[in-house]
């Protein structure tokens, strides 16, 4: 398929057919990327999608172990 661009403003638009859009699973957000000379466009991940998927808790260290608190820090706070 192809396309023409168009002028809008200082920038250069195309017009993507819905259906590609559809078959690509792009609905309203897109990341673009240039790969060897080539447009790409993809659809947008969530921030942070899939950071905690494959977690595993059991390793992870006990981070306060070891921690003792002071007299001094005791008389700063207000319990």
């Amino acid at each position: 398929m192809q396309s023409t661009l168009r002028q809008i403003g200082n920038d250069r638009c195309i017009i993507i057919p819905a259906s590609l859009l559809a078959e690509c699973d792009i609905t309203d957000r897109i990341d673009l990327s240039v790969e060897n000379g080539c447009l790409i466009i993809s659809p947008a991940k969530p921030v942070r999608a899939g950071w905690f998927e494959n977690y595993q808790s059991e390793p992870d260290a006990n981070a306060w172990e070891g921690i003792t608190e002071t007299p001094k820090e005791q008389e700063d706070w207000e319990w």
